[in-house]
């Protein structure tokens, strides 16, 4: 299992960000083809500080083989291109494995 891990900065309008990534950003990410799953949350520290992201999303593939394809499809490309429209704090890509 390889899973894509995407830490969303904080953004300039959350609430824009919010209605951008649940009524389009998600159900792109949703279509890619190989996604086993696909979850998300919002990030908050222990001590009630701003933390330095926003939101994590988390979504898995059976190998990274894939992954690399899936993002490498037209929905895959959707998704990816679409980032820009609402990340205005920037989004880190990781990737981890069993």
């Amino acid at each position: 299992m390889h899973i894509l891990t995407v830490l969303y900065g904080q953004p300039d309008d959350p609430a824009a960000f919010d209605q951008h990534y649940k009524s389009t950003h998600a159900p792109l990410a949703e279509k890619i083809p190989g996604v086993q799953s696909f979850t998300y949350r919002h990030l908050a520290t222990l001590d009630g500080s701003q933390p330095p992201y926003y939101l994590i999303a988390e979504v898995a593939f059976d190998s990274l083989e894939s992954l690399q394809s899936g993002l490498q499809t037209p929905e895959g490309q959707a998704a990816t291109e679409d980032v820009p429209n609402f990340a205005t704090g920037g989004a880190t890509l990781l990737v981890a494995h069993d």
